[in-house]
């Protein structure tokens, strides 16, 4: 038994690495689309990155709205060095749904939205 726990123990802590939180967790200021601009908390949804939409701002501040709470990034993998890939992405301005790629570097990350070869692009800031 006492073999058993120690084994036990060994595999949670070489394990662990694995858990480890990804770079890109955390809470990130989306830039200005048609008047409005919001904070998303990105995190691990599986074995890929997910973001939901945590408050909602206008040139006056915070404002309510029923967006807050509903997912605008999900399914992205990461592709290593910074990458994301193979995700969606939710404008809300909008309500369409596209192709998503990300790359993050220190507090920015550059997130894509793409139909085919053409992408519209907004830089979002890590919020500390």
């Amino acid at each position: 038994m006492k073999t058993f726990a120690l084994a036990a123990l060994a595999a949670v802590a070489f394990a662990a690495p694995a858990f480890a939180a990804d770079p890109v967790v955390g809470t990130w200021k989306t830039q200005v689309d048609d008047g409005h601009y919001a904070y998303v908390d990105i995190a691990p949804c599986g074995a890929q990155i997910c973001g939901t939409i945590a408050k909602a701002f206008d040139a006056n501040g915070p404002v309510k709205s029923e967006n807050i709470g509903k997912p605008i990034v999900w399914d992205m993998m990461p592709q290593g060095g910074g990458g994301y890939g193979k995700g969606k992405i939710w404008q809300p301005s909008t309500g369409k749904v596209f192709s998503s790629k990300m790359a993050l570097n220190g507090d920015t990350l550059k997130v894509a939205g793409c139909v085919g070869p053409i992408c519209k692009k907004q830089t979002w800031t890590r919020v500390k």
